[in-house]
């Protein structure tokens, strides 16, 4: 079996390295496995092919920024991997986030279209569906239910139209790029996800849930003194861990907890910006951003209980990072991040709900340890279980199951 997988990028970022342990689950059972992308570098040691440019890239965001059309440029690109997947030849195509200023969306499903091979297209956000967000939670707007227009975000979220909206025309050419694909499935890494997903125009295909996994063997309860270190010996310790700690990631009510929580409470947020750094509230310890699992895993095992704030999210991994480093979760009920947390292992509170999530904290430190609970909730999302669902539904598509 030969899979060709198709992302923005390859090895980097949550998606990226997706696509990578994708490609190894495959040669791990002797099958053959290429991703295909458009931007950055690839890992050594994978099977790639570099389809994009950095002037193309440029040309394609002043296309985005001005007429306001994400998506629907790069063609000359996108027929440099259709060569490609005809070179290939691969048993099935499997497409990621096909947004991020490098494909001509419409030439490459017209080419799916013809191609006579199934396609697994898992999203990771909402852009399949709207005419132009990747996320729309945070503002409440369903437009995309019945089509896009007058759009109350296009510049301020990406892929940011800066000039022109132009989500209506959008919206109908996806729509109709989109559907009509013979043997196409959606996958999702969420119910809700998969909800929304159902209710847009992608309906018209099956769409399967596979949730995120983590790296469990990088991921799990260590203790190197890094309290004692930071010298928060006696405290009750809450962490945040975001990319980019902006105002959808709910930074402002890590503010508020710092207002409102006595002194034996500490803060930690990492994924902070030199910018925020200068700017940190006094009762709030931040990290700039780090790439080590293994630091990461210090601070989450270090902690008493993992926030998350966030107001618009797919399916955090942090969740599960957490949860697999032995820490309870407490997280506002925002999109697919409550799907891994229940009673056993954490709390949900109403999404923006200060007051609420004060209480939910104050009783966590109340509670009996959930350490063991945890760890069990942790263990259903092994990245390595959850590449096999991939396996499988290749195998199924390809009537090998």
């Amino acid at each position: 079996m030969k899979v060709l997988q198709i992302n923005t990028i390859c090895g980097s970022g949550s998606v990226g390295r997706i696509t990578v342990d994708i490609v190894h689950a495959l040669e791990a059972r002797g099958d053959e496995g290429m991703v295909a992308f458009g931007r950055r570098t690839g890992p050594e040691g994978v099977p790639t092919y570099k389809f994009g440019t950095n002037l193309d890239m440029g040309l394609h965001v002043l296309c985005t920024f001005f007429r306001g059309e994400h998506g629907f440029a790069s063609k000359k690109q996108t027929g440099r991997l259709i060569e490609k997947i005809e070179e290939y030849n691969p048993d099935i195509i499997h497409l990621h986030n096909i947004h991020g200023f490098y494909l001509d969306v419409e030439q490459l499903f017209r080419y799916l279209r013809t191609a006579g091979k199934p396609v697994v297209w898992t999203l990771h956000d909402c852009w399949s569906f709207t005419g132009h967000c990747a996320h729309f939670d945070y503002i409440g707007c369903m437009k995309w239910k019945t089509g896009c227009g007058n759009c109350p975000q296009y510049r301020s979220v990406y892929p940011y139209a800066l000039f022109k909206d132009n989500t209506a025309s959008n919206y109908r050419r996806k729509k109709a790029a989109f559907t009509g694909v013979p043997s196409l499935t959606v996958v999702t890494p969420s119910r809700w996800l998969a909800g929304y997903a159902r209710q847009s125009y992608l309906g018209e295909y099956p769409v399967q849930v596979i949730p995120n996994g983590i790296a469990l063997d990088k991921f799990h309860p260590v203790e190197k003194g890094l309290r004692k270190k930071l010298g928060f010996e006696g405290k009750f310790i809450l962490l945040g861990v975001a990319s980019m700690w902006e105002e959808r990631k709910g930074y402002a009510y890590f503010e508020q907890l710092a207002d409102r929580l006595p002194d034996d409470y500490q803060i930690i947020l990492i994924g902070l910006s030199k910018q925020k750094m200068k700017k940190l509230h006094p009762k709030i310890h931040g990290v700039m951003r780090t790439n080590s699992m293994e630091e990461l895993a210090e601070y989450y095992s270090m902690a008493d209980a993992y926030v998350n704030t966030t107001l618009e999210d797919t399916f955090p991994t942090t969740n599960l990072e957490a949860l697999a480093c032995g820490t309870p979760v407490i997280t506002f009920a925002t999109g697919g991040s409550v799907e891994s947390v229940d009673e056993t292992c954490g709390k949900v509170v109403p999404k923006g709900d200060i007051d609420a999530l004060e209480a939910a904290v104050k009783a966590m430190r109340a509670e009996p340890d959930k350490r063991t609970a945890c760890l069990t909730k942790a263990s259903h999302y092994d990245k390595n279980e959850r590449f096999q669902d991939y396996l499988r539904l290749y195998a199924k598509l390809l009537h090998k199951e």
